[in-house]
């Protein structure tokens, strides 16, 4: 999921389905995945469950010198919003990253990553995401962000439909990764309303291009919500060059609610199901309610969002692989032209 090369890095029917515990249990079988209110109704332990940690109403991850830990959605799903309320880790937390995302299974997997870069006292965290797809990563930006992530909690959420990947803090898009086989011919969704948010994206239409080369977009495969801590003082902080200070474990990221919102997949079906795909693909209802984030007007930024991407991306962008030239030579099809 990393970049390890030291770079500074919604009028009868409801908008939005939100399911309470309850009810959970019947979207097992198909349908919309749920907003509760329980953790754990939503998500498990995946790995190292003693590191996972249940505090009232809050979920902490935790990491010491032994292990970090991890958890899992109970459900996958195919097309939606998956979306976490999440304090970082404070203080000297060089080393230590915390990782949000969405994957698929298998090595021609998909997954969309959010991934907090811890740094020492005083210096901001970074924020990089990431993009597999059929197995291939190595689209990774960063941002640092414009609040302390660590006194507060604040959200991070993808936005995953057939048009679109969105990534977002706090409602503020920070990315955008376009099915360019649907807005061919009709510009970059996100670039309608005028240059800025090409320019806003960092990226040089003058580096050399493969023109010939169609850009990829994720396929229908179904996710899991998953999120971990882990030790990554190799390349994490500076570019591996300050490590962890093991004084100051245990390293705790605190999670106030985790939400998925999207076409649950059957809990029967294997991932490969084509009739599953095709009834989250294709229809615009569930049995539970309105497929909201396949309406059209979810199938681009409105204007006040793409004002919002290119603020944020002008003011707080500070990697992007599709300028890095030293990586890439021969740019990314997905980055022509932006």
């Amino acid at each position: 999921m990393a970049l390890r090369n030291g770079v500074g890095g919604g009028g009868a029917c409801p908008a939005a389905v939100v399911l309470v515990a309850a009810a959970v249990a019947a979207l097992l079988g198909a349908g919309v995945a749920a907003a509760a209110t329980k953790f754990d109704d939503v998500v498990q332990p995946s790995w190292a469950n003693d590191h996972v940690v249940y505090d009232g109403d809050l979920l902490k991850l935790r990491l010491d010198s032994n292990s970090g830990g991890g958890f899992v959605s109970r459900t996958k799903f195919l097309y939606g919003k998956a979306s976490a309320d999440l304090k970082l880790v404070p203080g000297d937390s060089a080393g230590v990253v915390t990782a949000f995302y969405l994957s698929s299974a298998g090595d021609k997997h998909n997954e969309f990553d959010f991934e907090f870069l811890g740094n020492v006292t005083g210096e901001p965290y970074l924020v990089q995401t990431n993009l597999y797809i059929d197995g291939v990563g190595n689209r990774e930006q960063r941002i640092d962000l414009w609040f302390d992530p660590t006194a507060d909690f604040h959200t991070y959420a993808v936005l995953w439909n057939p048009s679109q990947v969105v990534f977002m803090v706090d409602d503020t898009p920070i990315r955008v990764y376009e099915n360019a086989t649907l807005h061919q011919g009709h510009g970059h969704g996100h670039h309608r309303h005028g240059g800025a948010a090409a320019e806003a994206n960092g990226t040089n239409t003058t580096t050399t291009t493969l023109a010939a080369a169609p850009a990829p977009f994720p396929g229908p495969q179904p996710m899991a919500v998953y999120s971990s801590i882990w030790n990554a003082d190799d390349w994490a902080t500076q570019g591996g060059r300050v490590k962890t200070d093991w004084s100051h474990a245990p390293f705790e990221a605190t999670f106030r609610e985790v939400r998925v919102d999207g076409c649950a997949w059957a809990g029967n079906a294997t991932d490969g199901d084509a009739a599953e795909a095709r009834r989250c693909s294709e229809s615009s209802w569930g049995k539970e309610g309105r497929y909201w984030w396949k309406e059209k007007e979810m199938s681009e930024l409105s204007v006040h969002q793409s004002h919002q991407l290119v603020w944020a991306r002008a003011h707080h962008l500070v990697y992007d692989y599709c300028v890095d030239t030293d990586r890439f030579p021969v740019q990314p099809p997905e980055c022509a032209g932006r």
